[in-house]
């Protein structure tokens, strides 16, 4: 048996064809799965579960399709859909885990996270974070109609997008390390937590990384994202497997 890992879909009407080729992959591998775990990003955008959406519609009941096939569905929230809340979970059949989480995985301890946490060094976007996770905040944002949560969705996007067309434009370089992961940060995660491998997104680098210090070697496992193709990990007792998966 294998468990499957995905994240960073950024599922949008705009790209309709990685949509379906979530759908066949929820119909077809990961019925057969032992588990399905979701590190974030599901979605490009979440105003709150009454969003309208058709695509929404579909993978949720595909992902309920899943776990009444037996797959237990885990999902835990990105940068982009950390307002999917308890209605939706329900509806897709899928569990909401804390981020960071820690599973054991064919019997070692594994951390599980989107990955957005990693990169300290992007102080803006922490202090952004800190912000539209409280839980005032959300309570009083998604109080708000449903034309206003729209209007302040596509607002912040277009800020975040012109931030980040800025700093490729200053420094290309200093753009590629503050949005990566901080490595002093990784490192102060695996000790903190107790655990020698870490599986997270966010970052759009697939990649599988020994990290070295002292007399501890960690793995960190970074999934792709599904812009132009599918990204998945497939792990089971045998090892890791970091692959793309094509339509």
């Amino acid at each position: 048996m294998t468990t499957l890992f995905i994240s960073d879909l950024h599922l949008d009407p705009s790209r309709p064809a990685i949509t379906a080729l979530f759908l066949h992959f929820l119909r077809d591998e990961a019925r057969q799965a032992e588990a399905l775990y979701i590190l974030g990003d599901l979605f490009e955008a979440w105003i709150g579960d009454d969003t309208p959406s058709s695509a929404a519609d579909a993978v949720a009941n595909a992902l309920r399709e899943v776990h009444d096939a037996g797959v237990p569905v885990y999902f835990i929230r990105g940068n982009r859909d950390f307002l999917v809340g308890n209605d939706y979970a329900a509806r897709a059949g899928m569990r909401i885990l804390p981020d960071p989480a820690v599973i054991e995985l064919y019997g070692k301890p594994v951390m599980l996270q989107h990955g957005d946490l990693l990169c300290t060094d992007d102080v803006a976007y922490q202090a952004f974070r800190a912000q539209t996770r409280d839980p005032g905040f959300i309570a009083q944002f998604l109080s708000q109609p449903l034309e206003a949560r729209i209007a302040f969705a596509q607002k912040a996007r277009a800020a975040s997008q012109a931030r980040q067309s800025e700093m490729k434009q200053d420094d290309r370089g200093q753009f590629e390390t503050v949005t990566d992961v901080a490595p002093d940060e990784v490192v102060s995660t695996f000790q903190r937590y107790g655990v020698e491998t870490m599986i997270h997104g966010h970052t759009h680098r697939p990649a599988i990384h020994t990290v070295q210090t002292g007399d501890r070697t960690y793995t960190r496992i970074v999934l792709g994202d599904w812009y132009e193709q599918g990204s998945v990990l497939r792990v089971d007792a045998d090892g890791f497997r970091l692959e793309a998966l094509q339509g």
